[in-house]
C-alpha cells in the first residue's frame, strides 16, 4: 500500500537517528518534487543550532526551495517521520505542498489530523492529502526510546 513511500521515508528516519547525536528530538523529513527525486531533507535542529524554527519540515522546506529557486513547492510531497506541528502545517501550506506523508501521529502536538487539521481546513481553503501511517510503528520506537533515555 505504502510501497512508494518506503524509500523516501527511510532517508526520513535516517536523519530522525542523527538528530539525536546532537539531543535533538529525532524527526527526520524530505521533500519530494514532482517527479519523486529528493529535493530538501531536513532533521531537527533546534537544540544544535539554537533555533526554535528549525523543526525538520522547516529545514527541507527551506532546502527544497532554495534547490527550486522558489518559494512555490506545487506539486511536491513532504515525507516526515512524525505528523507536523502548527508551524510546520503552516510551512507547508505557504510553500504550497499538497501532498504529506507522514509515520508517527502526535496525539499531543499535531496539526494534519489528530489534534488539528489545518492541513484539510476549508475555511482557509486547504486541500492537502495526507497518506499516514508509513512506516509508523519504527518512527513511534525511535522517538519513545528518546523521550524514555531522557526520563
Amino acid at each position: 500500500m505504502h510501497v512508494q513511500w518506503e524509500g523516501p521515508m527511510d532517508r526520513a528516519l535516517a536523519l530522525a537517528r542523527e538528530a539525536v547525536a546532537d539531543g535533538d528530538v529525532p524527526v527526520g523529513a524530505v521533500v519530494l518534487s514532482p517527479a519523486g527525486e529528493v529535493i530538501g531533507e531536513g532533521r531537527n535542529r533546534r537544540e544544535a543550532g539554537g533555533d526554535p524554527t528549525a523543526h525538520a519540515e522547516v529545514v527541507a522546506i527551506r532546502a527544497a526551495a532554495s534547490s527550486l529557486g522558489t518559494w512555490r513547492l506545487d506539486g511536491c510531497t513532504l515525507v516526515v517521520t512524525l505528523e507536523p506541528c502548527l508551524m510546520c502545517a503552516g510551512a507547508m501550506l505557504q510553500a504550497r505542498i499538497p501532498r504529506l506523508v507522514l509515520g508517527a501521529w502526535d496525539a499531543k502536538a499535531g496539526a494534519t489530523g489528530s489534534q488539528w487539521d489545518v492541513v484539510r481546513d476549508a475555511r482557509i481553503g486547504a486541500k492537502v492529502e495526507v497518506v499516514s501511517g508509513v512506516r509508523a510503528a519504527e518512527s513511534a520506537a525511535l522517538l519513545g526510546r528518546f523521550f524514555e533515555a531522557r526520563r
